[in-house]
């Protein structure tokens, strides 16, 4: 098997499934265990899996979704069976390739700059994300991300390991995983709103034109506030709906 046909067949493996049972496969596995070019390419396919993976976690069901699904099987018996098979397949079709166009135009390959992830956490913040774990408790945050292999060995300013936190999500960048910690910074909030301060953590690696120190970087996007520091193989981003000085105390 060559290095291209390899690639061809781990297109289909799907991490932690039984693909990896496949002859064909398991080959195709075995190769990339004695060759680095390989390895390096399944480790990026990988990745961009497990980031699609979360991203379709994300997707919200419709309410109402089952019921009009129940309702409509007695009109759909009705009906001639391969019809109604086949519009349905071709919605689901439609359906999945317009989220995988707009998956990618959110994680366009190629645009790693600061200023580009920036705009993407904030408009997660901004989007009514739901969270993967809620707790107030710092210590499960880390081990759920942990055991997800999102960053989890992040440095906390002093001031904002005192805000309330209320759980944390993990997000997908140039095909690397994002943690993102939820936080309240006191003020009064919406009843549908759980938090009011983001901090996002990705691998320093990730952004071509990363912070080159401790030195906060100030910017306002989307109406966000935002401030950007590196610390380690880290780039932390810390956003509130606030003005600098709000976001400043908890540096």
């Amino acid at each position: 098997m060559s290095i291209n046909e390899a690639k061809t067949t781990l297109l289909l493996y799907r991490p932690g499934t039984a693909d990896a049972e496949d002859p064909q496969i398991a080959a195709a596995l075995a190769l990339a265990k004695s060759d680095p070019e390989l390895a390096h390419w399944l480790e990026d396919h990988c990745a961009r899996q497990e980031a699609l993976r979360v991203k379709f976690r994300q997707i919200t069901v419709p309410a109402g979704l089952k019921e009009q699904i129940i309702s409509e099987q007695a009109v759909l018996r009705r009906r001639i069976y391969w019809r109604p098979r086949i519009a349905l397949g071709a919605v689901a079709a439609v359906a999945l390739l317009a989220f995988l166009a707009a998956f990618w135009r959110s994680y366009p390959p190629g645009d790693d700059t600061l200023a580009i992830y920036q705009n993407q956490m904030v408009r997660i913040a901004l989007s009514g994300y739901g969270m993967d774990l809620a707790t107030d408790d710092h210590t499960k945050i880390r081990s759920y991300l942990a055991q997800n292999r999102a960053p989890a060995d992040y440095v906390l300013p002093t001031a904002l390991q005192k805000a309330a936190v209320t759980g944390c999500a993990i997000e997908g960048w140039q095909a690397v995983k994002v943690s993102m910690i939820c936080f309240r910074t006191g003020r009064p909030l919406p009843p549908n709103q759980s938090s009011d301060l983001w901090l996002f953590v990705v691998d320093r690696a990730s952004l071509k034109d990363a912070p080159e120190n401790s030195q906060p970087r100030f910017a306002v996007v989307k109406g966000l506030a935002t401030v950007a520091w590196s610390q380690g193989d880290k780039v932390y981003l810390l956003g509130t709906e606030a003005d600098e000085a709000t976001i400043r105390k908890f540096l």
